[in-house]
């Protein structure tokens, strides 16, 4: 257990936004999570988990114990015939994890590759892309509990997953430290191609059986053809939650916005591209200060280089109201505002 006091958090936001924390502890296993909830100062505080920082923008300071979560290790736990059970430290990086599960020959992750953030963060926020989410793909992970300092281990049924949301940010929301997380990658391998970007990808190259490195290379540039590095523009990933809506509400606003970019859902539900609604309103490119709307990407909200968290909340609030005025939809924030 490694503790700091006074810590920049702007190499550790995705963001790149400006924020203290008083003391940061670096926990690189269970055993560190049970020293800080044992620790007579330390063990009373506050605490805030951080992982990856990919998916939080830091509008202030951070007077909690901000536990930096650098738990590793990847590993074969276990070779079944119905499926590859993977595992991986919270704190290793999600796209390496990926990377390294192709590499070893065990295939399922690939419609999630490039997204931002750490193994720890995939089930909270129960990521997703190109016709897929974590909750497809996991087994069970390992957490300790910051009350007790005692580990337990909660499987799919566990986990209440649902679109962007988890146990972890209900119920058990700053309750306990992730520390691993195993996937079930199923045998034998079948490919996700469903999504119309993928589809597509399908047509242009000719290729009617894609294999699972094939299809994580589709992903990859269709990803960097549209979403900002956010090494070289800050960024959180997708800003807003697609909205869920129910065909009734969706021929309604079909009725007034004809063209609006919908997909219909195995529950019968309608997911409305937010994206496509927060261009309509005419936000993209536009700027609030240093933070602004991505050119080619309205989901994305961007640091222009000097931005504070106040100025990206600002933006963020003013195209919620914007597309609130036009389609009757309240939009829902992705990342979590600290």
């Amino acid at each position: 257990m490694q503790i700091e006091s006074g810590v920049s958090l702007k190499p550790y936001n995705s963001f790149g936004l400006p924020a203290t924390a008083n003391t940061l502890v670096r926990i690189g296993s269970d055993a560190d999570v049970r020293r800080v909830v044992d620790h007579p100062v330390l063990g009373l505080a506050p605490k805030f988990v951080l992982g990856g920082g990919s998916n939080i923008i830091l509008t202030r300071d951070m007077p909690q114990v901000v536990l930096k979560v650098e738990v590793v290790g990847m590993r074969l736990v276990e070779a079944r015939p119905d499926a590859w059970i993977v595992e991986a430290g919270a704190g290793e990086n999600w796209h390496a994890v990926v990377m390294w599960a192709l590499a070893q020959g065990f295939p399922g992750l690939e419609n999630l590759a490039l997204i931002p953030g750490t193994v720890g963060a995939s089930p909270v926020q129960n990521i997703g892309a190109y016709g897929m989410e974590l909750q497809d793909r996991f087994e069970s992970l390992d957490a300790v509990d910051l009350r007790t300092g005692l580990g337990f281990t909660l499987t799919a049924d566990r986990c209440a997953f649902g679109y962007r949301d988890s146990v972890f940010k209900q119920s058990l929301a700053g309750l306990c430290v992730i520390t691993r997380v195993r996937f079930k990658l199923p045998r034998p391998w079948q490919p996700v191609l469903g999504y119309l970007e993928l589809e597509r990808k399908l047509v242009e190259t000719g290729i009617a059986h894609p294999s699972a490195a094939q299809i994580a290379d589709w992903v990859i540039a269709i990803r960097r053809a549209k979403l900002p590095d956010p090494a070289v523009l800050g960024n959180a990933g997708s800003f807003f939650k697609n909205p869920l809506v129910t065909p009734e509400q969706c021929r309604d606003i079909i009725g007034r916005d004809p063209e609006i970019v919908h997909y219909p859902m195995p529950d019968g539900s309608i997911k409305l591209a937010a994206g496509w609604m927060i261009d309509a309103c005419g936000w993209k490119g536009k700027a609030i200060g240093e933070a602004a709307v991505f050119e080619r990407q309205a989901l994305v909200l961007v640091n222009r280089g000097g931005a504070i968290g106040s100025e990206v909340m600002t933006l963020a609030r003013a195209i919620q109201t914007s597309v609130y005025g036009r389609f009757g939809i309240r939009l829902e924030m992705e990342p979590v505002v600290v």
